[in-house]
């Protein structure tokens, strides 16, 4: 990995720390810590305020095809619908929740494509998660609610989503104009609680 990180000035002390950023950024998209793993005979720490901006960076940068800018003009009637509904309330920065219902195959997923790419493409934040990994990939910059929300794989009655307000995750909440969770019905309703906890701890709203 550390060739990824050579240039002819590059001391080897800066490409280990690279090389030791990356994979730490990996095993956090899956709920870890590089020092759970004891990869070095030492304790691995970052720059606090480089690894929030990191998050936020990092969304910014997802690419965003030609095909996916062009899908809100393929939208049939109702998928329009739903679409304008849903960009008046991003773009008038006013709160509100959509639930998106249809049988498999209906075009769920082509509405939810259509709606990202302009979002980010205007520089905004969007977060596109889904229950089932399978899902996930299937939207651009897509993550599983469990990896991106930090939700246990257990979920009980007291269930809670490990973000603190200074995180570079809890940055990330807040910046977004857009969260779209894809199959959450299959997700257990103390998952989608513990969420809604998060977000208003992290808000510090009511």
């Amino acid at each position: 990995m550390s060739e990824d990180y050579c240039t002819s000035h590059s001391p080897l002390s800066h490409i280990r720390s690279q090389v030791l950023h990356h994979i730490h950024s990996v095993l956090q998209t899956m709920g870890s810590h590089i020092n759970d793993y004891h990869l070095v005979d030492y304790t691995v720490t970052f720059n606090e305020e480089d690894m929030k901006l990191k998050e936020i960076h990092e969304e910014l940068n997802i690419l965003i095809s030609k095909e996916d800018l062009l899908l809100p003009e393929t939208l049939n009637v109702k998928q329009r619908e739903a679409y304008d509904i849903i960009f008046q309330k991003v773009f008038a920065e006013e709160s509100a929740t959509f639930f998106i219902d249809g049988p498999g195959g209906t075009g769920k997923t082509y509405l939810y494509r259509a709606i990202l790419a302009p979002v980010r493409s205007r520089g905004m934040i969007a977060l596109a998660t889904a229950s089932s990994g399978v899902a996930a990939i299937l939207l651009p910059g897509g993550r599983t609610a469990h990896s991106r929300f930090k939700i246990p794989l257990t979920c009980e009655k007291d269930t809670t989503c490990t973000v603190s307000k200074q995180s570079g995750l809890a940055k990330l909440l807040q910046c977004a104009k857009l969260i779209i969770w894809d199959e959450a019905p299959m997700s257990h309703h103390q998952s989608i609680e513990a969420l809604d906890l998060m977000l208003k701890d992290i808000n510090d709203s009511a």
